[in-house]
């Protein structure tokens, strides 16, 4: 039964008696999806702020020398992710999706407030770009580890005509934390001068976020658990047991998620591309930042609810080969024509399309996973789709634009990863009406 602050999450057991479990507040979930935007935003402020965080650890090699090293470590965040990823999803199914939610909080805690409060290069010397690694090497295990066990719970504890809509809310949280940290970034960037950012005003955004943790975690203490399998340890032989056994869908769960990550971190170069190739301001090319991380939340849950009318393979397929069709032809348009309305209509269509599709993968996947193997399914193949192929899109898109002159690459690059995409997503089976159990 379904109220307007609980609901129950139906499955069926092995004599086709449909059970349920105890009723989840919306609460819960919320407190679920808060602690997730929370961790993104903590993960994305950085790049905001990378040219002050240059400065204040890695004054080497000049201003762009700084930057680099800056931009490096920010790319130390991915690396770390598929790592996360496979160990905090397995003690989510070992142990539960709760523990695991908490530990992922509490860790990019650890890493945002070693950020926020360590001293400089002139004061420390090495020891502080030392710290700064480490901080981010913390923040992306735990992010990594983050998506794995809270998509497991939303899909876990929603009831079985939404479980869409509820797991689409781990990819609009990501929408959610892009446009506060970039609206936090501008608002802090507009009230200090150019020194005190420098100086101190960058640190604001992470402290602002440390305010949040303690409602975060005092939620996620308190939501329900939603694992059920057997009881007892879990031997190494039955977990090796289960990756082999669902390989092939972390195969194609991992081939059917990077076409998401690659559009969405194309959607994040934007910034880059609007300054360097289409020479425009970079007050304009923040604003597309915004932009796509609001119809990132919009259009994350459009196309869970999409999901849930239509299905999951619907919602996956439609919206990727709209945006293959029009990529292209919105890239020539801003190279003809480059301005805000150009640059800003095309991130739109970009950003709207890619959660639209990203959002039924997000939903399936975790699905097709037996219970005691889905929050490190989904963790996997969400992790290595986001640090082998995201990861690696600003610079694969750069490296291809040098070598082939051509201002459309990143446009054709988000084709080719499309199509690989679709072919993948044509071999995994419709899960909208499968009974998700133990």
């Amino acid at each position: 039964m379904t109220t307007s602050s609980t609901f129950e999450a139906g499955r069926q057991d092995s004599s086709g008696v449909r059970q349920t479990r105890p009723a989840i507040s919306r609460v819960a979930v919320a407190g679920a999806v808060a602690g997730n935007a929370l961790e993104f935003y903590d993960f994305v402020i950085y790049a905001f702020f990378a040219v002050y965080i240059g400065r204040t650890f890695f004054p080497v090699g000049g201003e762009f020398g700084s930057l680099l090293a800056s931009m490096a470590t920010f790319g130390v965040g991915f690396v770390i992710r598929p790592l996360g990823a496979v160990l905090i999803g397995r003690f989510a199914d070992r142990v539960g999706r709760k523990p695991a939610m908490i530990l992922t909080v509490v860790l990019i805690t650890v890493g945002t407030l070693g950020l926020a409060v360590t001293p400089g290069y002139l004061a420390i010397g090495t020891t502080a770009p030392i710290i700064v690694v480490i901080c981010r090497l913390v923040q992306g295990f735990a992010l990594g580890g983050e998506v794995g066990p809270s998509t497991a719970f939303l899909i876990e504890a929603a009831p079985a005509h939404r479980r869409g809509l509820y797991a689409s809310w781990q990819l609009a949280s990501q929408g959610i934390a892009v446009t506060v940290a970039g609206l936090t970034g501008v608002a802090v960037s507009l009230s200090l001068t150019t020194s005190q950012l420098a100086s101190w005003g960058w640190r604001l955004p992470f402290l602002f976020s440390l305010l949040l943790v303690p409602v975060a975690t005092y939620i996620r203490r308190n939501i329900p658990e939603t694992l059920e399998h057997e009881q007892g340890e879990i031997t190494t032989q039955r977990e090796t047991s289960r990756l082999s056994g669902n390989l092939r869908f972390v195969v194609l769960g991992t081939l059917v998620l990077l076409a998401g990550a690659v559009s969405s971190q194309v959607g994040n170069y934007m910034t880059t591309y609007a300054i360097q190739v289409l020479k425009l301001s970079p007050t304009l090319a923040q604003m597309s930042v915004l932009v796509g991380g609001a119809l990132t939340f919009v259009f994350g849950l459009a196309g869970g609810v999409l999901c849930d009318a239509r299905g999951r393979k619907f919602a996956m397929v439609t919206p990727r080969i709209a945006l293959a069709v029009l990529i292209v032809p919105m890239f020539c348009w801003i190279n003809a024509a480059p301005g805000a309305m150009s640059l800003l209509i095309t991130t739109a269509v970009l950003a709207s399309l890619t959660a639209a599709s990203a959002a039924g993968g997000l939903v399936a996947i975790p699905e097709l996973m037996p219970a005691a193997f889905r929050s490190t399914g989904i963790a996997i193949t969400y992790g290595v789709g986001t640090a082998i192929f995201g990861g690696t899109t600003p610079f694969a898109v750069t490296w291809i634009i040098s070598v082939t002159h051509s201002a459309l690459a990143p446009a054709y690059y988000v084709v080719a990863t499309s199509v690989i995409s679709l072919v993948a997503t044509a071999w995994l089976p419709e899960t909208r009406n499968r009974l998700i159990g133990e």
